[in-house]
């Protein structure tokens, strides 16, 4: 009998418990223009006239974020330093915005310069390996404007980097990238030459330039610094002073052994990258926490495309409906993964954060348009504030450098 009245007191205690946390309610809103519709397709318009907005209203479901205590002041955060916020215009290279951004604020954190580097010399080099990438595995893989952040410090390995200055991919009298045109053209000549089966790789990878230079013009091959020339490997190594080998990347799924290194299965990471340091939730939340705390920023990736998060507000959330916070974990967070409600969106760089109510609020450095709704005036224009809840159960891999994970490094196998 007491065994029964104790459980019955405990339950009450749950209940008492649960009704506590504020339950969350959904709206349906009409799609209406934003900073992409007036501002980005608008430039793009002016620009070129055969390119016209889009129109098209839709209804979505989503959170009502009008009882939520959003801390949108980025002043409040404590953060590294980083540029500021950058357009990615009408293009699919967030994966490159992101990383970009993030090792800009590497370069200041160890060398404290302050430095724009070119988002599009990493995308221009991109699409030339994935044209070579295409004849090796003669057409079978994906082909897309995404990637992964690894991919730009794969092409900084390989072909160094430059600074905007040098090489912005933005043509004369040009506001914003555009890349649709770019990449149909890409597309197209590449399934013409699966069709026809004529692998030669020096014949497409030239072929594939010409596209590229015709609509982001040629990448530079010498640069000058300080009055003095130099390559892009050289400016990597002697002038930015970061080491590529220093990065790894950090993921966090069930369906891989955790502590080894594996594939992030999506179709972004289309040359099958394999070197994901694979962790427990745990894991990987507190190294992104210490992280933050230590001086490192993060670029970090995966999905924007739920009612919690939200162009309007500028933030993201887990609603109840979704989930209660206290049931976020490793099964959770598959579960979404394993059936396709948890997808590869969107590549963005952390770069703050600020403890509200007991956990982490994160700022959040974005280069895509509804992150810029709010308008040029507003201090939040560029920024997201992501909790913490949502990091944990929809970011599925982030780019960190070592010494800010050696702990958790020396779980893996040497």
């Amino acid at each position: 009998m007491k065994k029964h009245i104790f459980f019955y007191g405990a339950f009450l205690f749950t209940i008492s418990g649960m009704a506590q946390t504020p339950i969350s309610k959904g709206v349906f809103e009409s799609t209406r223009p934003g900073f992409y519709e007036n501002s980005i397709l608008k430039g793009i318009e002016d620009f070129d006239l055969s390119q016209k907005p889009e129109s098209e209203k839709v209804k979505r479901f989503k959170l009502d974020f009008s009882t939520y205590n959003i801390p949108k002041d980025p002043s409040k955060y404590k953060s590294q330093w980083y540029n500021d916020p950058i357009s990615q215009g009408n293009t699919g290279t967030c994966w490159c915005f992101s990383a970009t951004s993030y090792y800009e604020s590497e370069v200041f954190r160890i060398t404290k310069q302050k430095v724009k580097l070119s988002e599009a010399y990493a995308v221009y080099w991109q699409y030339v390996e994935r044209a070579k990438y295409f004849v090796k595995e003669r057409g079978n893989m994906t082909l897309g404007e995404g990637s992964e952040s690894n991919a730009v410090t794969a092409m900084y390995k390989k072909y160094g980097a430059v600074p905007y200055s040098d090489y912005s991919g933005l043509k004369i009298g040009q506001t914003y990238l555009a890349h649709d045109k770019l990449f149909v053209e890409f597309e197209a000549y590449l399934k013409s030459i699966k069709a026809a089966g004529a692998w030669n790789e020096d014949d497409i990878v030239a072929t594939v330039k010409s596209i590229l230079n015709y609509y982001m013009g040629e990448p530079p091959t010498k640069i000058s610094v300080n009055n003095k020339s130099m390559s892009p490997k050289d400016y990597l190594k002697d002038f930015l002073k970061i080491n590529m080998e220093d990065y790894i990347e950090i993921m966090s799924l069930m369906s891989e052994p955790f502590y080894s290194k594996t594939e992030y299965k999506v179709p972004d990471n289309w040359w099958h990258n394999a070197d994901y340091y694979n962790v427990p939730l745990t894991d990987f939340m507190n190294t992104l926490k210490n992280g933050i705390r230590a001086g490192y920023t993060i670029c970090i990736g995966g999905d924007v495309s739920e009612p919690g998060f939200d162009k309007t507000a500028q933030a993201a959330v887990v609603p109840t409906f979704d989930i209660p916070s206290d049931y976020i974990d490793d099964n959770a967070r598959q579960f979404r993964f394993s059936n396709g409600t948890t997808t590869d969106d969107h590549g963005i760089h952390l770069v703050g954060y600020l403890e509200q109510g007991g956990k982490d609020w994160y700022l959040i450095k974005d280069s895509g348009s509804g992150s810029r709704n709010c308008g040029k005036a507003s201090n939040c224009f560029g920024y997201y504030f992501f909790t913490e809840d949502y990091v944990k159960l929809k970011m599925m891999t982030y780019t960190i450098h070592k010494d800010a994970a050696k702990e958790l490094l020396l779980k893996f196998p040497k």
